[in-house]
């Protein structure tokens, strides 16, 4: 296989560096380990677009965190994904405390991040009553956003796929091996010769990284638990909580998502093992004792899954972004952690630009900048249903309960490129399983709908990866 430019790893930097690439007239090819794009930290987050008031001035984070979170809107609109400008609130729970919060307003203020104020407890309180009975002050950041994480990295994969990029997945890097003229990338599925490298590999950069530089990178697993509370939790604040910034990042944050659910999360513990993501019940007892410190009477017993995720820690604490020192023609996305999901569009921006310049690449004369959403017969109207149903007879027949997804929802979201080839795979593009009963009734029927897509037998449909085979026999 030859490309022009190999990116690895299919998460939301690796999506947005693809979507970028494909406006030049360049060949772009996207391999990642997993079956599906948006399978690592990409996933498993918090759904937040951050305002940018905390990272370090002048750090690369600032940077493209706030230059993310000003495309982020547009973006939504011309990739239809869900996007909603709800703001953050930051508490200072004790006056001892108060010169940190006006140093975190100050270096947003430094920053350019717009729509900042400093509010005394009561004014806090009249935004959202439900906020902690101990609090001296709050940092409002009314840029702050949620987005959907998911459509967010879909998004930009099918525009890419749209323009011509090629996405290659169950396709494990092994080794890198520099040529005069590129790289020879030895994967799982052969070989490929490439002109560029983009290493966008989320916890695994530094491996990656490692095989071409001798200026090493070291990168920590830093993992993050969650609780997702059902639909009846979801207006139980209606901005993102967080408290003080601490040493381990941002800390436990309370917040309505996307959909109408109420999140709480993450944790922070770093681990050894780049795929440990199992949920503990200690961690998430300390989950909820610090979110029951930011609001009060969270409806905790209204969770309906937890969940874990790892955020990549580069142990210079910033971002690694841009051409390789001693590696021409490598390129870095390394040490993407949060604010990392915001960043992205602006990441996939800059280095698309710098690419191109490398490769002397023009953009497309008929580039494709938008794309649509698979239709959903649940958010149309009752009259725009019935049509829509009557032209479309699939949508009709209701495979998901709980978030109200059709049989037409789940075909169209294998059929697409780069399309669900998994369980998770459907979940993430539609929602199918990701209502009060977590899959508890649209399991078979979506297993047989992958089937039939796929033509494959029932006992090779997987949850995820291969391995995760959900059955025997039939």
């Amino acid at each position: 296989m030859k490309t022009d430019v190999l990116i690895i790893g299919g998460g939301v930097v690796g999506c947005s560096v693809a979507r970028f690439l494909s406006f030049y007239d360049i060949k772009v090819m996207l391999v990642d380990k997993e079956e599906d794009v948006c399978s690592g930290t990409s996933k498993a987050n918090s759904a937040i677009v951050h305002a940018g008031f905390d990272a370090s001035f002048g750090s690369l984070k600032q940077k493209f965190n706030i230059a993310g979170s000003k495309m982020m809107e547009e973006l939504s609109k011309e990739l239809d994904f869900p996007y909603k400008r709800n703001g953050s609130m930051v508490l200072c729970k004790y006056k001892e405390d108060e010169p940190q919060l006006r140093k975190v307003y100050e270096n947003g203020i430094k920053g350019g991040v717009e729509g900042l104020k400093l509010l005394t407890a009561d004014e806090a309180r009249a935004i959202e009553p439900g906020l902690t009975d101990e609090l001296y002050m709050a940092l409002l950041a009314e840029s702050g956003a949620i987005v959907c994480p998911f459509g967010l990295t879909i998004a930009m994969a099918e525009n890419a796929a749209a323009n011509g990029a090629e996405f290659i997945m169950d396709c494990k890097v092994e080794d890198i091996i520099k040529q005069e003229d590129g790289y020879l990338v030895k994967t799982g599925k052969g070989d490929i010769l490439t002109r560029v490298v983009v290493n966008a590999a989320g916890v695994y950069a530094d491996a990656i990284h490692n095989m071409v530089s001798d200026n090493k990178l070291h990168i920590t697993a830093r993992k993050g638990e969650y609780k997702l509370m059902d639909k009846e939790a979801g207006d139980h604040v209606s901005h993102t909580i967080f408290l003080l910034p601490g040493k381990m990042g941002k800390g436990v944050l309370v917040s309505p998502t996307v959909h109408g659910n109420l999140l709480a999360g993450p944790t922070a513990d770093d681990v050894d093992d780049k795929e440990e993501t199992a949920t503990h019940a200690g961690s998430l007892e300390e989950l909820t004792a610090k979110a029951s410190d930011l609001v009060k009477d969270i409806p905790f017993y209204n969770t309906i899954t937890s969940f874990s995720g790892l955020r990549a820690h580069e142990e210079g604490g910033d971002f690694v972004v841009g051409e390789c020192d001693d590696a021409a023609g490598f390129f870095d996305a390394a040490g993407i952690e949060s604010p990392g999901l915001t960043a992205a569009p602006a990441i996939g921006e800059y280095l698309a630009a710098k690419i191109a310049e490398y490769l002397g690449a023009g953009q497309k004369d008929n580039l494709i900048r938008k794309r649509r959403a698979i239709p959903s017969p649940s958010e149309m109207s009752p009259d725009e249903r019935a049509e829509y149903i009557r032209s479309n007879p699939s949508y009709g027949a209701i495979v998901c309960r709980c978030e109200g997804i059709s049989e037409g929802e789940i075909r169209e979201a294998i059929r697409r490129k780069p399309g669900a080839v998994s369980m998770d795979g459907v979940k993430r593009r539609v929602r199918a399983g990701m209502g009060r009963c977590q899959a508890g009734f649209c399991t078979p029927r979506t297993m047989e709908i992958l089937a039939e897509e796929l033509g494959i037998d029932m006992t090779s449909v997987c949850k995820n990866r291969k391995g995760s085979e959900l059955i025997k026999a039939e």
